[in-house]
């Protein structure tokens, strides 16, 4: 197992999940609730967002190959994709959206465990994008266990977030959250512009 590559795939499905601003979107879709009931929602969504995303870390490519999409070209657009969220992680408009669609579900919906946490929110395009790219990194039997266990901790810590709301609400302070989710912004860029290169190279080899 290559310990670089492990903690820059982790990295790079974090700052994509972004648990840290999901963090209000669910409090906020969770109001009302005990702090029973609130871990339910979260071990749910995130349970959820956890086998769609192993789904397509298995069998992402193969859709892509019966839809005859190659790897560079879908590492070039996913790249692209990451990006504009990137863009939309520093100014803010990622935030605003999130909301949006919470507000929207709340009002007709009871249980927001599948929508809006698990899908979009969680495993939305971006995400969804990161683990088939990353499979591509991650392959054969070990590879596919690297992945699975990235998949997992991700989760593990976007529960773990979750399910600490009530306590963390008095100190998730709007200005720490907007500087957190530019730093993840400026982060994920970077990751991004990787992915557009990386795919640019294999697809003059391709």
């Amino acid at each position: 197992m290559e310990t670089t590559l492990l903690i820059t795939s982790l990295v790079t499905l974090f700052v994509i999940v972004d648990p840290i601003g999901l963090t209000p979107i669910f409090f906020s879709l969770t109001q009302g609730l005990s702090t029973k009931e609130r871990r339910i929602v979260a071990r749910r969504s995130v349970i959820v967002a956890s086998c769609i995303l192993l789904l397509f870390a298995i069998f992402g490519e193969i859709i892509l190959t019966f839809i005859g999409i190659s790897m560079p070209a879908f590492s070039i657009a996913g790249g692209i994709l990451l990006f504009l969220t990137a863009l939309e992680m520093l100014f803010q408009k990622r935030k605003k959206r999130r909301e949006a669609q919470g507000n929207e579900t709340l009002a007709s919906h009871d249980d927001p465990s599948v929508f809006p946490l698990a899908v979009p929110l969680i495993s939305g395009p971006g995400s969804i994008a990161t683990v088939i790219l990353l499979s591509q990194t991650h392959t054969g039997y070990f590879g596919s266990i690297e992945l699975a266990l990235i998949i997992f901790i991700t989760m593990v810590a976007t529960y773990l977030f979750f399910s600490a709301t009530t306590y963390l609400n008095k100190y998730l302070s709007p200005t720490f959250i907007d500087v957190v989710t530019r730093i993840l912004g400026m982060l994920l860029a970077a990751l991004a512009t990787q992915f557009i290169m990386d795919g640019i190279h294999n697809f003059n080899q391709y």
